[in-house]
């Protein structure tokens, strides 16, 4: 979940080098460091902490080279502190690495390395790298063979670039499990786990697979798993850099609440054209044949998922699971030709739904991914991809992401019932509906205020509860994890009807509880469950597209059933966000967390 940057050229890298750590720091900013070569060595600063420490202790005026590698951590292996940061080097200093991902067999490499005199600076995993390529130089004297060797000796995930002094105007670039791009633009040739790191300088990419790595210098050479070397071709991608602007929002999840609106347009372009405008590719044979379906996905992808299976269960009529990808893979899932396995990722590089993925495929499941992001690692492995169209999404804690995907798996859900001619008069209200609703969304973000006061309220209080009943406990899930990701104020969301089985029993006077109802059929049930926790002293926040009394009361507009969730999820979202504000939190870095989670 690090954060990798690499240039070669003719210009001074260091510049490049910091302001790709920058578009990266999502990925992770408890330390940073950058290594360039000058000299015929090499000069490596490092720091604890966000990338501004960094940018405070380098001397940009000593800093001249035009070879270099960078990193920002997120921390697997061992406290942030100067020594874990990255790059890490061999005693030697005949190498410097940065590396993304976890090696699993480090300690079994370390042990090794010990045994024949070598010594250890830092705590991580990746140290091991660097040590490891010194021992096979030392045989072979040859540095591109003492990198094959290491290579084989990995297990686990990396992306990893080197540089050398042995083998001067040269980065060394490995990719297995762990994101990872190259980028050949007019002053030179860049390296990246991400696209935005280096987009602002070359539009043409080459994405490696697992297993492959390369030798960049004046040009790119290119190797399979057993190092023969292979050609490929570049792709361009098109990004509009002033997407990841702040555009005078003050923080990246403000603005990014701020834009769902356009974020699930974008995503729905075209959803009002006949069947297959969308072009799911899933053709009615296919889908005839399906016995179920699963979904698949961590977190709020997780949640996503949830109303998804909600709209495909009730207008489709095919059953339909909601599996954790971390748990997918060890519960030896009932999966073959007549299932659909759906895999939902943000990113499109994390590590547990990939894995999940491969796994289906293996299993002989036809595989969908949803992603926001371009060529990215899942893209590549599923047999169909369905893009939303977000835009850049940069605070940690998602919002327009998680709205789009929603919309897309609602999407999803009416272009099976159409080709399967299923419930078809209200499947087209749905869909009608849904492209009613990004203007339905902005009459809800106009509100924002009137959030911000029930938000203070809440600032001191170290517990909240969120509750509701079918699709609205859905709501409450994601509502619930978006306060504890940004506020570190400790929720629970739970089905109301579940609450006289244990939970009740944490309400006491002055909780705050927040309900979600906008399901007519269930709404009588749900209000019967609030007033259990008020006669407990309860403070009661509803949010409802219904005229229900209550002491705070957070309207919406009335829509489908299958699609209120994106309703109801907005004014939860700024909640959390006035709540961390008011409580001087970085909401768009929180601690301990990632926004592209690439290890398992």
């Amino acid at each position: 979940m690090c954060g990798i940057v690499g240039f070669v050229g003719k210009d001074n890298a260091v510049h490049k080098l910091i302001h790709g750590l920058k578009t990266l720091e999502y990925r992770g900013y408890d330390s940073a460091g950058v290594a360039l070569l000058q000299d015929n060595d090499i000069t490596v600063v490092k720091d604890k902490g966000r990338i501004a420490n960094l940018e405070n202790i380098l001397n940009y005026e000593e800093l001249t080279g035009t070879i270099g590698i960078a990193h920002t951590r997120w921390a697997t292996h061992g406290i942030p502190s100067k020594d874990n940061a990255h790059p890490h080097m061999d005693p030697h200093h005949h190498f410097a690495v940065v590396h993304n991902g976890i090696l699993e067999n480090y300690l079994e490499l370390k042990d090794f390395l010990l045994s024949k005199g070598y010594s250890f600076v830092s705590e991580t995993d990746s140290e091991v790298i660097p040590i490891l390529m010194e021992y096979y130089y030392e045989q072979e004297k040859d540095v591109l063979k003492a990198f094959k060797k290491t290579l084989k000796d990995l297990r686990g995930s990396y992306a990893i670039l080197v540089i050398s002094p042995l083998l001067p105007n040269t980065i060394l670039v490995a990719k297995k499990n762990s994101p990872l791009v190259i980028g050949k633009g007019k002053d030179g040739i860049y390296a990246a786990s991400d696209i935005p790191a280096i987009i602002s300088y070359t539009k043409d990419f080459y994405f490696l697979e697992d297993g492959e790595s390369a030798v960049i210098d004046d040009e790119i050479h290119f190797y399979d798993s057993e190092f023969k070397e292979i050609h490929k071709d570049s792709k361009t991608i098109h990004w509009d850099m002033s997407a990841i602007d702040k555009n005078g929002f003050p923080d990246y999840m403000l603005k990014e609440i701020h834009e769902q609106p356009d974020a699930l347009k974008n995503s729905l372009n075209g959803l009002d054209h006949p069947v297959g405008f969308l072009n799911f590719s899933l053709d009615k044979k296919y889908l005839e044949s399906i016995r179920e379906i699963y979904i698949v996905a961590c977190g709020t992808a997780m949640h996503a998922g949830l109303v998804g299976r909600y709209a495909i269960e009730q207008i489709c009529r095919i059953p339909t699971r909601v599996e954790v990808a971390s748990e997918f893979r060890y519960q030896n899932p009932i999966v073959d030709e007549h299932t659909l396995c759906i895999f939902i990722s943000q990113s499109g590089e994390t590590a547990d739904t990939i894995a999940a993925l491969k796994l289906a495929k293996k299993l002989g499941a036809k595989t969908l991914t949803i992603t926001n992001v371009f060529e990215s690692s899942i893209t590549r492995e599923a047999d169909y991809t369905i893009y939303t169209h977000a835009g850049p999404e940069i605070a940690v804690a998602s919002t327009k992401a998680y709205i789009s995907q929603v919309g897309m798996m609602v999407a999803l859900a009416i272009y099976i019932a159409e080709l399967l001619g299923k419930n078809q008069s209200e499947v087209a209200q749905i869909k009608k509906e849904l492209l009613e609703l990004p203007s339905l969304m902005k009459q809800v973000i106009d509100k924002n205020q009137e959030y911000l006061k029930i938000a203070k309220k809440m600032v001191s209080v170290q517990d909240l509860f969120y509750i509701g009943r079918g699709n609205d406990y859905h709501v409450a899930m994601e509502g619930s994890l978006k306060l504890k990701e940004i506020s570190y104020i400790h929720s629970e969301a739970y089905q109301a009807g579940e609450l006289k089985h244990g939970p009740i029993a944490l309400i006491e006077d002055g909780t705050f509880v927040f309900g979600i109802i906008t399901d007519p059929k269930l709404s009588e049930k749900t209000l019967s469950n609030l007033e259990e926790v008020k006669s407990r002293g309860a403070n009661v926040v509803l949010v409802t597209n219904e005229d229900i009394k209550e002491d705070i009361v957070i309207p919406i507009p009335k829509t489908n059933t299958l699609l209120s969730p994106i309703l109801a999820i907005i004014p939860l979202q700024f909640v959390a966000y006035f709540i961390a504000k008011e409580k001087g939190l970085d909401v768009d870095k929180p601690r301990n967390l990632a926004k592209s989670v690439t290890v398992e």
